[in-house]
């Protein structure tokens, strides 16, 4: 579908939302469970800087906590392992679920944010593998730094850039994850023309994501604050594997959550989104 805004527009929004949650000592669903008195008190005082940005429906469902990513498909022992302060209840998926990744592989993360699905990633593909997260807001790289000196992992960085003019050499990884960020970029087709350029042939793209199965009214595909929320961005099913097609990927596959209607109501109640969007999981390869 085409955008009713114009690219740097929603750029500019999703960057400033995004900083935003970073910049809180919270998720954007609350605060971390536990947190410290002062953390709990900052995440009050954080309450009223939240309701003045673009609202970003980001969790499950209003009262779920931000570290219960069951419904999203981690484990407890994914949710126990990483960094506190990484899981900040932004995605919508578990795409290191899909990735099967080994030993040695190199890893990149569209949109990284905190860097909750690097730093799952990091420990399978090893010392000999390496980890790198690209998210074009300050803000987020800097959290997502800290988070990786606090927990001392050496295999995971974090790079500043926009994944659809990616700062990476041709045929430099071998697997791309990405987690309810690429309906957030306003040139889809470029995102799928960068992740072929970048991977290795046989490389694979394993993204979690949400997705139209129907066209979204214009009244959501225009306004800020649902595009920020991962919700008037989603891009058509066909559309999206018409992309992936274009920029060379091979039997791209998109499977839906039909599951996922449920929560996602939530995320703006009485608008009835749920008719048109859901999650998904996106696998293609490069031959």
């Amino acid at each position: 579908m085409a955008a009713l805004r114009s690219s740097d527009e929603i750029r500019n929004s999703v960057r400033s939302a995004y900083a935003a949650v970073a910049g809180s000592a919270d998720s954007c669903c609350g605060p971390n469970p536990g947190s410290t008195a002062a953390e709990v008190a900052a995440s009050t005082a954080n309450a009223s800087k939240r309701a003045s940005r673009p609202r970003i429906s980001c969790c499950p469902t209003p009262d779920a906590a931000p570290t219960d990513g069951r419904l999203l498909g981690y484990g407890d022992d994914e949710m126990a392992a990483v960094p506190e302060g990484s899981n900040l209840g932004l995605g919508c998926g578990n795409p290191t679920a899909i990735a099967e990744l080994k030993e040695g592989d190199t890893v990149l993360d569209l949109g990284s944010g905190a860097g909750f699905d690097c730093f799952l990633a990091a420990p399978r593909v090893g010392a000999t593998g390496r980890v790198i997260g690209v998210d074009m807001t300050p803000e987020m790289l800097e959290k997502a730094r800290a988070n990786a000196r606090k927990a001392g992992i050496e295999n995971v960085e974090f790079w500043l850039g926009e994944i659809e003019h990616l700062p990476l050499a041709d045929n430099m990884v071998d697997v791309i994850i990405s987690n309810c960020v690429v309906n957030l970029a306003p040139d889809k087709a470029a995102v799928f023309r960068e992740a072929y350029r970048v991977l290795a042939p046989g490389g694979r793209l394993c993204i979690s994501d949400i997705v139209a199965t129907e066209q979204l009214p214009d009244d959501l595909q225009d306004d800020m604050g649902m595009i920020s929320s991962c919700i008037g961005g989603a891009e058509h099913i066909d559309i999206l594997v018409a992309g992936m097609t274009t920029a060379g990927f091979d039997a791209p596959d998109i499977e839906v959550n039909e599951q996922s209607r449920s929560y996602i109501a939530d995320w703006a109640p009485g608008r009835g989104i749920e008719a048109y969007i859901a999650s998904a999981t996106i696998r293609a390869v490069k031959r």
